[in-house]
């Protein structure tokens, strides 16, 4: 039986944020300077232009690259918005703040994608979850509290895969193509809610070394997200089901083109597949409430992308 939630209020306390140009992570600075809390935001390239109040901008070093300049200033709770795989390329960078807390977002697609007949989404599956194993076992050997969270499908401000590649799509064709129903049933989740998610985390210290799935707030199918894509642009939907051997075609063809060279058959196989996964956990022990799908047109890229 989990002790009655504690939330830690530590306004002056500075928060790090690895993958600070993120999705997600451009989500966790306004959400943390909405809050005034202190961030330290860390990224590869050096950002010399950026002026925001709460907010100081460092530069990763390359991954692994040894610290030859002593003690970094301490830095005790931290969130990782990058892909979890480059994080133990920091261990030993992280350890020069003295991390007492991190949250590092993984990805339900250690699942999904497990059982892939595509050999790169399985490489993607177990790289995911080699990651985790890794941090879980990095951080209990130096006493470090952690919590994984697995979002579903991230969505928002037009910077996402998903949603953006289906919006891009319907803006050149006017139509998308599925397959069979397209059934699947989706959670798609907001990427302000996973920063929210993130933050909620942090500051709950009766919980720790912790793995929770995060979803949206609403289940629907993989065809119901696409019309809705459709009606947010104030077009028809006009969705056209297609067989697999097309589906086989096609993309062997748009794989000559490198901004589609990641999409394959099993996408199209995945439409009828539910990828869902229980939220209560995080419902409950984080409190956590996400939005519905209910998309704005900040959401979509614009058509002349």
């Amino acid at each position: 039986m989990l002790q009655a939630h504690k939330i830690l209020n530590m306004t002056t306390q500075s928060i790090g944020i690895i993958g600070a140009t993120s999705l997600v992570g451009q989500c966790l600075i306004q959400q943390g300077i909405a809050q005034k809390r202190h961030i330290t935001a860390f990224s590869r390239r050096l950002l010399t232009n950026q002026n925001q109040s709460y907010v100081t901008w460092q530069q990763l070093p390359p991954a692994t690259q040894k610290e030859t300049d002593g003690d970094k200033n301490k830095i005790l709770f931290w969130i990782c918005a990058a892909p979890i795989w480059v994080l133990p390329g920091y261990f030993d960078f992280l350890l020069t703040f003295k991390p007492q807390r991190m949250i590092v977002l993984s990805s339900t697609s250690r699942f999904t994608k497990q059982n892939s007949s595509d050999l790169n989404e399985q490489a993607v599956a177990q790289k995911l979850a080699d990651s985790e194993a890794l941090l879980e076992s990095w951080a209990n050997l130096h006493g470090i509290e952690w919590i994984i969270l697995r979002p579903t499908l991230i969505y928002g401000y037009g910077q996402d895969k998903n949603v953006v590649e289906i919006t891009r799509f319907i803006h050149r064709y006017n139509f998308f193509p599925i397959l069979g129903k397209a059934s699947g049933l989706r959670q798609p989740i907001h990427s302000d809610d996973v920063a929210t998610a993130c933050f909620l985390a942090l500051w709950k210290r009766n919980l720790n070394n912790l793995a929770y799935n995060i979803t949206g707030g609403e289940t629907l199918s993989y065809r119901q997200m696409v019309e809705r894509i459709f009606r947010t642009l104030n077009y028809t939907p006009r969705i056209i089901s297609l067989p697999l051997w097309i589906f086989h075609i096609a993309t062997g063809l748009l794989k000559c083109f490198p901004r589609f060279q990641h999409w394959n058959a099993s996408m199209a196989t995945r439409m009828n597949e539910d990828l869902v996964f229980d939220n209560s956990e995080a419902k409950c022990d984080l409190h956590f409430s996400p939005k519905p799908f209910m998309l704005k047109m900040k959401d979509l890229p614009s058509q002349n992308l």
